[in-house]
């Protein structure tokens, strides 16, 4: 257990997408160089950790959580002027076509920010390619990054040739995995070196600068905490040139949630998020090595990571379809269902916990599977998500093995309805009010304001209640027990959040600058998804924030997380 005899100093963290920050020259969404600058942030505030989403480089819907690889990074969150071979004069000019403030919202636009960055990693890598002798730190890199590297440089160029991840639609000469490998030997020798060379050069870039970063946050008493689904993307380099570790006859998801009452498929069915499901049989032959790599590369980067839907390592909920055929099933019985699929209907994997004997059984496969994770991340701290319909023997189970468990300080309720103390919280803890598919708490308090008088008038008050009753604020039946939300009810909710007894505190950026701005809606794909940037560079907050940003770093004191 490499958690259980860990340093743990009581922490805040904040969280913040590293797409969301800004710089100059950033080229539209933000990169290394400007996590730097909230590194530098962090340390002048005493912040413990910076709490990222999944960097890994995703796919046509740029969410994090639907990444093509599991260990290759983003090249979108490169810092440009880090690489030798691209001056800032290209930057520069690069930079004075963009359109990026036209646009009201300040949005990440990843057309845009594509199209520049993959530009100027283009023309640098020419001018390397250019140069008669070899380097040798990135030939070491290669070689040593080779049993994922190639395989994901195979994937990235033939997605590139056929425009899309969706290798089920590549073109018959390449759309399995033998058959890339016979189409890249019948091309030129050269071009095929060239182009599988320019991945690899720009995944080094890549490691090298986030490696970088996390050796100067370190020196700086600064955490990184990264983020690691419990899938990956069915299009995906790992799915295309490993399909042995994956059953692709099931996907992945979440049991029905009424919160989704505009999605009448997640409501009916649950989420179908069409990760493919794992052989955990088949990976535990082979020692989990696919799992170990995945962490091993992970903590290169993190000194704290969080498993997202932790509760798929004990069961999953998986679906006898892909996404693209939800909408055939909406409104479908169960006998209707069962005669499209043959007779399987969405349900737990491998069993639900409908007896003992399963409980029991799903409950020794997580155990097993997160020592796994836990042996594979060495002296890395590990957070799981458990949030959702949750077993009552996984939390437990996660804090007997060091592993710290969510705390959403609103939704911890005890039996006669009025919620947890935080300083009841276990010290193996991460105390929240949101992730980043919630509302900041501004935009919460609001929400439920709005909502009063009208047709869950109840349901408001109810949340308001839960809310303050955490925080010691005021509380009743009607409306006009409910400041308005502001500084009163701002720095109660902080307060008591920093002084539970959780090892670890966080807050979004957001909730910082009293922003109402969403980082994702779950069940919605595109719009403002994954596009949220802050209005202005971290260095240049207004000067009426920057009170609250003192003010926090004397609660921090106050509060023992310093």
């Amino acid at each position: 257990m490499a958690n259980a005899n860990m340093d743990r100093l009581r922490r805040l963290g904040v969280l913040i997408p590293v797409f969301s920050l800004r710089r100059e020259r950033d080229l539209g969404i933000g990169d290394t160089r400007a996590l730097h600058e909230m590194v530098d942030w962090a340390v002048s505030h005493k912040v413990g950790f910076l709490q990222l989403l999944p960097i890994n480089e995703a796919g046509s819907d740029h969410s994090p959580y639907n990444a093509i690889s599991s260990v290759a990074l983003d090249p979108l969150l490169i810092s440009l002027e880090d690489i030798p071979e691209i001056s800032v004069s290209d930057i520069e000019s690069v930079a004075a076509k963009q359109n990026l403030h036209s646009d009201p919202d300040h949005l990440v636009d990843y057309e845009e920010v594509s199209s520049a960055k993959w530009g100027l990693l283009a023309k640098g890598f020419d001018d390397f390619w250019a140069e008669e002798e070899a380097d040798t730190v990135f030939d070491a890199f290669c070689v040593e990054e080779a049993e994922w590297l190639v395989p994901y440089c195979k994937f990235r160029w033939l997605m590139e040739l056929a425009g899309t991840e969706e290798w089920e639609l590549w073109p018959e000469e390449y759309n399995t995995p033998e058959a890339a490998e016979l189409y890249l030997a019948s091309m030129p020798v050269e071009e095929v070196e060239r182009n599988l060379t320019f991945y690899a050069w720009a995944q080094w870039h890549a490691f090298s600068q986030w490696r970088k970063l996390r050796e100067y946050a370190h020196q700086h008493d600064v955490k990184l905490m990264g983020d690691i689904p419990i899938g990956i993307s069915y299009s995906s380099a790992d799915v295309f040139f490993e399909p042995q570790w994956f059953d692709l006859t099931l996907s992945g998801g979440s049991p029905p949630e009424t919160v989704f009452k505009d999605d009448a498929f997640a409501c009916q069915w649950g989420q179908n998020w069409g990760i493919p499901i794992y052989r955990w049989d088949v990976l535990e032959k082979n020692d989990f090595s696919w799992w170990r790599r995945r962490i091993e590369k992970l903590t290169d980067i993190f000194h704290i990571f969080r498993i997202d839907h932790i509760l798929g390592f004990y069961r999953i909920y998986s679906f006898p379809w892909r996404p693209r055929r939800n909408e055939e099933f909406i409104g479908l019985g169960e006998k209707q269902a069962r005669d499209i699929t043959g007779g399987p209907l969405p349900g737990f994997f491998p069993c639900s916990d409908d007896t003992e004997e399963n409980r029991a059984a799903n409950l020794a496969d997580g155990d097993k599977y997160l020592r796994i994770i836990q042996d594979a991340a060495g002296d890395g701290e590990v957070v799981g998500e458990d949030l959702g319909c949750v077993p009552d023997y996984v939390r437990p189970n996660m804090e007997s093995l060091g592993i710290a468990g969510f705390k959403v300080c609103h939704w911890e309720v005890r039996g006669h309805g009025e919620t947890v103390s935080g300083e009841d919280y276990p010290e193996c803890a991460f105390a929240t009010y949101a992730t980043h598919d919630h509302d900041s708490i501004p935009a919460m308090w609001n929400s439920l304001k709005g909502m009063l008088g009208g047709l869950d008038h109840e349901g408001a008050i109810r949340g308001l209640e839960l809310l303050s009753d955490f925080a010691g604020l005021p509380k009743g039946s009607s409306a006009d027990c409910y400041a308005d939300y502001g500084p009163v009810v701002k720095w109660a909710l902080f307060d008591r959040l920093l002084k539970s007894n959780a090892d670890y505190a966080s807050v979004m950026i957001t909730d910082i600058i009293d922003s109402t701005e969403r980082i994702n809606i779950p069940g919605t794909v595109g719009g403002k998804n994954w596009r949220y940037r802050l209005p202005w560079k971290i260095s240049d907050m207004p000067k009426s924030l920057l009170h609250d940003c003192s003010r926090l770093k004397e609660l921090i004191h106050l509060s023992g997380r310093g």
